[in-house]
């Protein structure tokens, strides 16, 4: 009897198909975020990219079997198609990190940054065939450094007590440069009673639509930065030439070359209006969430810097009028230190003028009608003796014109002798 063959338990079939190295990549970068391209040849011929490559380079340049110096002529000035060249005839990878390239030209050209590398693509035989470029886009992490570097010195500035007008104006150029889109921006203060609007900052609108805007009121309807203010919340207008609340604007904003406007108030602590902060584009758009945040950031900045403002004005005023009142206060005592002095003078004539009428009162118990004046004391006086005084004490002198006048003026209780005793006549008639 012969034994059955051994039964074996039934496979499923299964067929392995080999993928080259560059197929790999090609399915791992796919959906990846990541740049990847794989050239060819000395030229750089694009065989394959991901849609992430496209997507940076600009959609409508989505094509392959081209050099990529044809497909981007930008690149050659900027030293990555020499790089390109370096690495196919070395064999050598290249690493690149913070690589800045300005993808496009004239008015469409923008600016990335990128950490990427070249590796070079080879045959069986180790023969460099072509050059993979594997990439990582770090604008983001470049602009939010550049972002939080600008805001540190504005913030520096502000606690240096910079000049407000310093402060904004360096704000609106700094977020002009931070923004990729061609923003304009302007920062209008408020009056202290918050019913206009007055310029701050503007450094790239023109001098004219500046001039116009100065001194706008606040309320419902006044463009979008009297109605923000007046609101006291941000106001969107995505196209100027349509939105009502530029009807009584649009002459100003057309020649200035302006299509949107989106404007924020600036409010203090205590919820008191400061000013607006608008941002300006040349095209009809809408702003995205990473606008709105710029603005809002830089918003909060502006609050600090002119409520900051506010306070050294306070300052100053307290101290002026501190400096004021002190000056007062010297010029009241000045004045009555010389009162003071002028009583003691006064009192000190007084009692001299009493020492020379007694004296005269004395010499007069001899004479009746001395010939030359009595009251001129140790000094002597030539005057004639024309006119006669007393006191109320009985004491009586004879003296000249001038002496009688002094005395009248600051001795008390000093008057005129009767018209029989020859004084008053004399005085009248002097």
């Amino acid at each position: 009897m012969t034994a059955a063959p051994e039964q074996r338990p039934a496979t499923a079939s299964r067929t392995v198909t080999r993928h080259s190295g560059d197929d790999d990549l090609r399915a791992l970068f796919g959906q990846s975020i990541a740049v990847f391209a794989s050239l060819a040849g000395p030229t750089h011929v694009l065989e394959a990219a991901n849609p992430a490559f496209f997507a940076t380079i600009g959609e409508e340049r989505s094509r392959t079997g081209v050099p990529v110096a044809e497909l981007m002529p930008e690149l050659a000035d900027q030293g990555f198609i020499d790089l390109l060249d370096q690495v196919y005839r070395t064999g050598e990878p290249y690493t690149g990190r913070d690589a800045r390239v300005v993808l496009g030209t004239g008015p469409q050209a923008r600016e990335v940054f990128f950490d990427f590398t070249y590796e070079p693509r080879r045959d069986p035989d180790g023969s460099v065939v072509g050059i993979r470029v594997i990439g990582v886009e770090i604008t983001q992490v470049k602009q939010s450094q550049r972002l939080l570097t600008e805001h540190r010195a504005l913030v520096e500035q502000i606690a240096r007590q910079a000049p407000l007008s310093e402060v904004l104006d360096g704000m609106a150029r700094c977020i002009e440069d931070l923004s990729p889109d061609g923003v304009l921006v302007s920062v209008l203060l408020a009056d202290p009673d918050g019913s206009h609007l007055r310029h701050g900052a503007a450094p790239s609108l023109p001098h004219f639509y500046n001039q116009a805007i100065d001194g706008i009121a606040t309320g419902e309807g006044v463009g979008s930065c009297g109605t923000a203010a007046h609101r006291r919340e941000p106001v969107i207008v995505t196209d100027i030439a349509t939105d009502p609340f530029w009807a009584e604007f649009r002459h100003l904003a057309e020649p200035a070359g302006l299509a949107a406007c989106w404007s924020m108030p600036i409010l203090a602590r205590d919820g008191s209006l400061l000013g607006t902060f608008a941002m300006y584009h040349r095209t009809p758009r809408a702003p995205q969430d990473t606008d709105l945040a710029l603005a809002r950031l830089f918003t909060d900045t502006a609050a600090l810097a002119i409520e900051r403002h506010h306070i050294e004005q306070a300052k100053t005023a307290a101290e002026a009028s501190a400096r004021s009142a002190l000056e007062e206060l010297a010029k009241v005592v000045r004045a009555e230190r010389e009162l003071r002095a002028e009583a003691e003078q006064r009192a000190a004539t007084a009692a001299e003028l009493n020492a020379r009428m007694r004296t005269a009162a004395t010499l007069q118990a001899a004479t009746s009608h001395p010939e030359t004046c009595q009251l001129g004391g140790t000094a002597g006086c030539s005057g004639p003796a024309e006119i006669k005084i007393a006191d109320s004490w009985g004491d009586s002198a004879w003296g000249c014109t001038t002496h009688v006048e002094e005395a009248i003026l600051n001795v008390r209780s000093v008057f005129i002798a009767s018209e029989e005793l020859g004084g008053l006549a004399a005085y009248l008639n002097r």
